[in-house]
Parts: structure tokens; sequence; C-alpha cells
């Protein structure tokens, strides 16, 4: 990371002799993003994008991809928002399937779409089974960052991140990442990225460059967090089931993750999870994942069926592990009062 960091809202630089040098336009480019994009790019070793959200990456990387007609795979019971972004893309003849990701990933596909690990379920990728399909992988690595686990080094071709979550770290920055193995791909998705007008914005680049100082520190202390909970409520009489990479631990995951699981689980409740989301003290309420504040909510409200009602969503946050078992305890106590 360079020291230039300075917060330049500029959206227009004047030519040069003439001619329009390396940022003329902030649609296209701008000093803050370039620097914070070679930043993640290091991290995940290959060439990052920035974009305005998760979601505008993943959209941008649909667009300049793929065409009508083609067919996505992508991981079943991973982001909901990615699978109704893909629905809402049928209109204009894109399909989609879903699959087992612990798998391989069925023919036919043009893009194999994975989540590592996937939320909520927790699952992980087969990389080596992917990376055996003919058509390209991407390989959503929001819950692991970077820190734990770097796809583009096991075969995937461009890696997506909702920078929201781990890399910004802190609630407050909405922003997405692209990362490439190609610098054909990058070119592609750039050149479109520049067409359709989603960069993430100068002081969302500032805010990333702060976050990723801390990054390797906070991603670290969330997964022994995670993973000390993990275990103590798989003991707990009110839960029923958790799911965590770190548990046994998953041998997918093993494989390819290094230094920790992921702040990230879910677990079923023997009883109501509206009751017991609305009765912790410490740890919000609240969705997102991956910030310095734990939270948890229920995921049946947004993702319906797909999901157990009585699942629910945690984030481990950079509190006192016994601080937040002592407030999951006593909320759990509500399920058998």
């Amino acid at each position: 990371m360079t020291g230039r960091s300075r917060l330049d809202r500029s959206t227009i630089w004047p030519y040069e002799a003439g001619e329009p040098g390396d940022f003329y336009y902030s649609r296209y480019d701008h000093p803050l993003g370039v620097e914070a994009e070679h930043a993640l790019g290091e991290l995940d070793g290959g060439r990052g994008l920035l974009f305005a959200s998760g979601a505008a990456a993943a959209a941008a990387a649909v667009l300049a991809l793929l065409e009508p007609g083609r067919t996505v795979a992508i991981a079943e019971g991973g982001y909901w928002g990615t699978t109704a972004m893909l629905r809402a893309f049928e209109r204009w003849g894109l399909r989609h399937v879903e699959f087992d990701q612990t798998g391989s990933p069925p023919g036919g596909a043009d893009l194999v779409w994975l989540e590592a690990p996937s939320n909520p379920f927790l699952t992980f990728p087969d990389l080596e089974a992917a990376a055996g399909h003919p058509a390209p992988v991407l390989v959503d690595a929001t819950a692991s960052t970077p820190v734990l686990f770097r796809p583009l080094e096991h075969g995937a071709d461009v890696v997506l991140h909702s920078a929201t979550k781990y890399l910004g770290g802190h609630d407050d920055v909405l922003l997405g990442a692209l990362a490439f193995r190609s610098p054909e791909t990058y070119e592609r998705v750039k050149a479109m990225r520049g067409l359709t007008g989603p960069i993430a914005a100068p002081d969302a680049a500032w805010l990333l460059l702060r976050s990723l100082k801390t990054l390797p520190l906070r991603v670290e202390r969330q997964s022994r967090t995670a993973l000390e909970l993990a275990r103590r409520l798989a003991a707990h009489p009110a839960v029923e089931r958790v799911r965590y990479p770190g548990l046994d631990p998953d041998p997918l995951a093993a494989r390819y993750m290094h230094g920790g699981f992921s702040g990230l689980l879910s677990f079923d409740v023997r009883g109501n999870a509206r009751a017991v989301e609305a009765a912790t003290s410490v740890i919000r309420n609240a969705t997102s994942l991956g910030g310095v504040d734990s939270v948890l909510e229920s995921r049946h409200r947004w993702e319906g069926d797909r999901v157990p009602a009585n699942l629910i969503r945690f984030s481990a946050g950079l509190e006192d592990v016994e601080t937040l078992w002592a407030d999951l305890e006593q909320a759990l106590a509500v399920t058998s009062a």
C-alpha cells in the first residue's frame, strides 16, 4: 500500500498537453480507487477492481462475462441476493442452475459461481472439481477474505468480495470488489464498469485503505471467537445444529483455508429464532456481517423457506468471547422459558 491515501473527491482532471492523462473522469478511474485496487489485488494475488457495492460487482461480472442464452451454475444455499439477481436477469435470456458445490459443477455451464464459505449454510466448494470444468470459475470469498483463502491460487478465474463486510470491517462503507487472474478478463470487466458506471466513490476507497491495515488482525480474532462460540453452541441444549467449517473440521475448508475458518456461523435453535435474536443486549440484532461489532439475525425473514425458520446467522465481532457467550446464553434461555 502506498502512502498517498489523500482523499481526493475530484470528478475531472485537466488534460496534459491536450491529451487525457491517467485520470480524466472519475467514472473510469480516480487516484484513491486505483490505490485501493492495487492493495486489494496484492492481497488476492491478481488485479483488483472496486465497485459501489458487492451487488454491483456481481452484476458487472454477469454483464461482462455472459450473454443471452448462457447458463450460470451457482452454489446452492449461497447468498440469496446473488440468486435473486440471476433470476432478475432471466428476462434477458440468462439461465442459472443451482448445484451442490461440494461436488463437481454440472456440464453445460458457461460460468461456475462458488461461495467460500456459503452464506448462511457455511458449505465450502471443491475447487479442484470446479477448476476441471471448462467454464470460468468465480468464487465469492466475502466470508473468508484473502487472509484465510486466496481462490486465484487454486484455479479460480475471478474472486468476488462484498467489501462492505470484512474488508471494510466497520459497518460504515458500502463497497464491492473483483479480483482477476487474467489481464484480459480484468480489462473486459473494467470496460463494462466504465460504460455502466458502478465505480466506488473516493470516500469508499479511502475507508477501504484504512480498513485493510487491520484486516489480518480482525479476521484472525473473529475466526477464533467464532470457533469457540460454535463449539459451545454445539453443546447447548437449546441448539439443534451448528454450521461452521471449523467444527470437525470440514475437509474441503481444511484443505484450502489457512489460519482460521471465518467469523461467520449459523445455528438452529430449538424454539423461536425471532425471540432469541430480540433478547440479546451486547450482540446487535441487525443484518450484514464482518464488522467489529457482533451481529445476529434470523435469515428466514429475508430468504423464506430456502432456510429453516429457526436458523440464526451470527457474525463475530471483536468483543470478548466470554461477554458474547454470556449474551448468547441468556438469549437462548428465552426459548425454554
